[in-house]
């Protein structure tokens, strides 16, 4: 089965682009919705976080995101050490559940994918490509974040040309949905087809 690496940076539309493959019946696996599911109360992940960063980051016995957020792009390094506990479960969890999914090709929404240097565990990179100011609109209109921490969240992430320069395939999410659903149906005909050339 072919793994195609879905990815772009915040506010680019990858939920959008996913959206539109399951619409396709094409399995589509979530890295952030596995790593939410790692973290929940009495998880191991969970526990070792609460050891590296301490009791303060959790709220009612939940995982505070937004602390956490706040505290790794304050502190690039404790980015690094949360990203060390939870990107092995994440992706073990995502190889875990691959093995039962029947289909020419799966999407494997990753939105890390090429900040933690995983291209070798997709057949493909999928990048969702959109200009920074629209980044930024989307996602001051989705979440509750200032212009300043979404600049911080968007200069964490790789660059726009890399991520491009690393990509197998784009897609251009910089109008509507109706220019977006063409270029999913185009790429669905060309993974199936380079699904059934796998031995």
């Amino acid at each position: 089965m072919l793994r195609i690496g879905l990815t772009g940076g915040i506010g680019s539309g990858k939920s959008t682009i996913a959206k539109l493959f399951i619409e396709l019946g094409v399995p589509v696996l979530d890295a952030d919705q596995v790593a939410h599911e790692l973290v929940e109360p009495g998880q191991p992940a969970l526990a070792e976080i609460v050891r590296e960063f301490g009791h303060d980051i959790l709220l009612d016995g939940h995982l505070d995101r937004a602390r956490l957020r706040a505290l790794i792009l304050a502190v690039p390094e404790l980015k690094h050490r949360l990203e060390a506990i939870l990107h092995p479960l994440v992706y073990q969890t995502l190889n875990d559940r691959t093995q039962t999914i029947h289909s020419d090709y799966c999407v494997l929404a990753i939105p890390l994918l090429l900040e933690t240097q995983h291209q070798d565990f997709v057949d493909r990179v999928l990048v969702v490509d959109c200009p920074v100011e629209r980044q930024y609109a989307r996602v001051a209109q989705r979440d509750t974040l200032d212009r300043t921490t979404i600049e911080k969240i968007i200069t964490s992430q790789i660059g726009r040309s890399e991520r491009l320069a690393a990509a197998d395939d784009i897609i251009a999410n910089d109008g509507d949905l109706t220019s977006l659903r063409p270029q999913v149906a185009r790429l669905h005909a060309l993974y199936i087809g380079l699904a059934q050339q796998l031995p």
